[in-house]
C-alpha cells in the first residue's frame, strides 16, 4: 500500500515498509518541491501517480530507493526508470543535478529521522 509522507516516521517504521519480492528495499518518489515523499509501491510510477493525484509536479517527482538498515546517505539510491527527462537534462535512470540530488537528502533525512 502506497502512503504518503508529510510528517517524520522512524528508520524502525520505515524497516516495516519492504516488500517480500524487494527484500529490504523500499521504492519511494519524492517532491522536492513541498516535501513529500511517496513510500510502498510496487513501481516507482505507481508512487508517482499517487503524488501527481495529489497536486504533485512531474517536474518536481524524483523516484529513489531506500535501504533501512544501511546507514547515513548510503540508505539512497538515486536509480529509478521516472528519472529519465532528457527534456529536464537527465538523461539517465539516476539523479545528474547535483542541486536536486542533495536536496533529495535533506528531505529523506526530514522525513526519516532515528
Amino acid at each position: 500500500m502506497i502512503q504518503i509522507l508529510r510528517t517524520p516516521i522512524t528508520r524502525n517504521e520505515l524497516q516495516e515498509i519492504p516488500d517480500e519480492s524487494f527484500g529490504d528495499l523500499v521504492k519511494a518518489v519524492l517532491d522536492v518541491s513541498p516535501s513529500v515523499m511517496a513510500l510502498g509501491g510496487e513501481l516507482h510510477a505507481d508512487e508517482e501517480a499517487v503524488l501527481l493525484e495529489d497536486g504533485s509536479t512531474q517536474k518536481d517527482l524524483w523516484g529513489i530507493n531506500l535501504y533501512p538498515s544501511v546507514k547515513d546517505e548510503g540508505m539512497i539510491e538515486f536509480d529509478s526508470m521516472i528519472n529519465i527527462r532528457p527534456t529536464h537534462r537527465n538523461r539517465s535512470r539516476t539523479v545528474e543535478d547535483e542541486r536536486v540530488r542533495k536536496r533529495i537528502i535533506e528531505l529523506v533525512n526530514k522525513l526519516i529521522v532515528e
